[in-house]
């Protein structure tokens, strides 16, 4: 069964086709050490709600749009390598600060699969 690693953030309307570069970047890069898939999403329909949502768990500003991301990998194993290279990669090495978004409010995590159709 395959691995998942995802991604929620918030990015700045006006820092869209700077983050649109990043993440073609950043997907070729995923591609190329080993994963399977990689998808960015812009939310079109994520509301903001009462006590927990999308855009409250990156506290998306109004001029932000929340970005909804994962890449998928053959296992555990294959991810743990595939991120390693990836973080080695000299083409993704930048500083944060200038990163198109606010990279503390970004949420991701590892996620094993239980149930694949």
């Amino acid at each position: 069964m395959s691995y998942v690693d995802g991604f929620v953030l918030a990015v700045p309307k006006a820092n869209l086709d700077a983050y649109k570069e990043l993440a073609e970047t950043a997907g070729a890069v995923w591609k190329e050490h080993g994963a399977l898939a990689f998808v960015e999403c812009l939310g079109d329909d994520v509301p903001y709600g009462e006590v927990t949502s999308f855009p409250r768990a990156v506290q998306a500003k109004d001029d932000e749009v929340v970005v909804f991301s994962w890449a998928v990998y053959e296992s555990r194993q294959s991810r743990d390598a595939v991120m390693a290279k990836v973080m080695a990669d000299p083409r993704l090495k930048s500083d944060w600060s200038a990163m198109p978004f606010d990279g503390k409010r970004m949420i991701f995590g590892g996620f094993q699969p239980f149930v694949e159709l």
